[in-house]
């Protein structure tokens, strides 16, 4: 069977003809001059180069369409009838409120959060509610790098940016509901660095926390985009962006007014980091006040991995977020989110071993965070315990941002009068419908009514999880979510066996 989709996919609404499909290729298996055109073969007779990338993007979100061979679904949660760790062993004190799901890192700074969940990177759609709600629910955010691609007002002398109101507006999202648990932190990329974009940030805007990206998902060959015309080309090269072909080139300029020069690309820069440069970076933000330090890293070679977590522990880094294949954010290309890297459960199995060779040898290991593909409880839980103590966090991307834009949309649907039918037995108003409120106005007062909605509908979503953890660590007579293991989940399947019994990436028995 191929894991692979067809050659219809969300990415561009691309779509087979037929229903007889050829599985090796996910062509049509009968394929006649006279279609429409309507697969991704037919679109990129038409549209080219630019179907690497998702055309669906922008009010959207993308994710992997692959079915991968093995996922968190291979195993199930265990579950316990005797005693109880975390907690005294009598009925009334061994509840489900009574399980801690707090969480706590940092090397200089400590950082507290009230369940073990981050907010991954993103600087798109909803990026407001987004903020505002990691910040009700107490758990650390993160905005997404090149930001400075959606600041229209953007200032920049000399290649360095002097004015970057959108960054401080992202950070008070978060700013003006902190309530002492989370943090949010700025991710840069190298375009970032050089623009002088972490100095800004720290020196004019207060940020106090950075997260430096060696790639997530398909984003280490840096997003390609295409420019419209040789105007745009030459403001985005003077932003200091790589354009290719070189618009000042007078060639260039002569040959796109003949109508004769090929299409323009904006290219993101990659990183070049030795471990030298790198660790004189780390101390430089700190000189100038960041007070944690983050990585953003996925699933490349295995030894890139142990590098980057030794590189970690040796400048004491305060968290490390590992992407496996499965998410997505639309900015990377279409066959790279489904083709490309280590699913999610298989790179964290890498990272839990790596991380237990590193401890045996005596080094304080940063906080680890696992994303990619993670929407439910359920998987929080077994992200958790898979992570055999090793995993702090699971991050939340996609599905938060769901949460911020449903939320935010059915809010102002109620508001205008317009309630939902799945949600008019629940009332006619804000205060009545989004059943999370009583929470929210416990934490901030009565004020909490006149909160966005979509920022309520983030903490709601997360409240949700919080409140599915506790039911499942109850269940394994664990009242503390630092007490999970591999012991609280069953393999269902032979590739979940393999896998647990670190066989996943060695030749079978019975292979050729």
């Amino acid at each position: 069977m191929s894991y692979s989709p067809r050659l219809s996919s969300g990415f561009t609404f691309a779509r087979n003809r037929s229903v007889f499909i050829s599985p090796q290729s996910g062509m049509c298996s009968f394929c006649t001059q006279d279609c429409d055109g309507t697969c991704e073969l037919s679109q990129a007779a038409v549209l080219g180069a630019r179907t690497v990338y998702p055309t669906t993007t922008g009010n959207n979100q993308i994710a992997s369409e692959k079915d991968y061979p093995i996922d968190f679904s291979h195993f199930n949660i265990n579950g316990r009838v005797f005693g109880a760790q975390g907690v005294s062993e009598t009925q009334d004190e061994a509840t489900i409120f009574t399980v801690s799901l707090e969480r706590t890192y940092g090397s200089f700074h400590p950082v507290k959060m009230t369940m073990p969940v981050i907010l991954p990177a993103l600087i798109k759609l909803n990026w407001q509610d987004y903020f505002a709600g990691a910040a009700m629910a107490g758990v650390t955010c993160v905005i997404g790098e090149h930001a400075t691609n959606n600041e229209p007002n953007l200032k920049i002398d000399k290649g360095k940016v002097t004015d970057f109101p959108l960054l401080k507006s992202a950070l008070d999202c978060f700013n003006q509901y902190d309530r002492g648990y989370g943090q949010i932190v700025l991710q840069c990329n190298v375009d970032d660095d050089l623009m002088g974009v972490p100095r800004i940030a720290i020196e004019k805007y207060g940020a106090k926390a950075i997260e430096i990206k060696f790639g997530q998902g398909a984003k280490e060959t840096q997003p390609v985009v295409r420019v419209k015309d040789l105007e745009t080309a030459l403001i985005k090269q003077q932003r200091g962006n790589l354009v290719f072909p070189n618009p000042s080139d007078p060639s260039i300029q002569k040959a796109y007014h003949n109508g004769v020069c090929p299409n323009f690309y904006t290219y993101g820069r990659l990183p070049m980091w030795t471990e030298e440069s790198l660790m004189a970076h780390i101390t430089m933000l700190r000189d100038i006040g960041a007070q944690n330090m983050y990585f953003k890293m996925a699933g490349y070679d295995r030894e890139d991995i142990e590098r980057v977590l030794r590189i970690a522990c040796k400048a004491k880094i305060d968290m490390v977020t590992f992407d496996g294949a499965g998410g997505g954010s639309g900015y990377s290309p279409s066959k790279m989110m489904n083709e490309w890297s280590l699913p999610t459960v298989c790179l964290e199995d890498v990272v839990v071993r790596i991380c237990e060779k590193i401890k045996s040898e005596g080094f304080p290991l940063p906080a680890i965070v696992i994303t990619g593909g993670f929407a439910s409880e359920d998987q929080v839980f077994k992200g958790l315990a898979y992570g055999d103590g090793h995993i702090l966090g699971i991050g939340l991307c996609r599905a938060s941002m769901a949460a911020a834009m449903t939320g935010k949309t059915i809010g102002e649907q109620i508001k205008s009068g317009n309630v939902p039918e799945r949600f008019k037995s629940y009332g006619s108003t804000v205060e009545e419908i989004f059943s999370d409120l009583p929470d929210l106005r416990a934490i901030y007062g009565k004020k909490a009514n006149q909160f966005s909605p979509g920022a309520i509908g983030v903490f709601s979503y997360l409240n949700k999880i919080a409140f599915g953890l506790r039911h499942f660590a109850a269940l394994n007579r664990k009242f503390n979510i630092d007490l999970l293991n591999k012991r609280d989940l069953i393999p269902l399947t032979s590739e979940a066996r393999i896998l647990m019994a670190n066989e996943w990436f060695l030749p079978q028995k019975d292979s050729l």
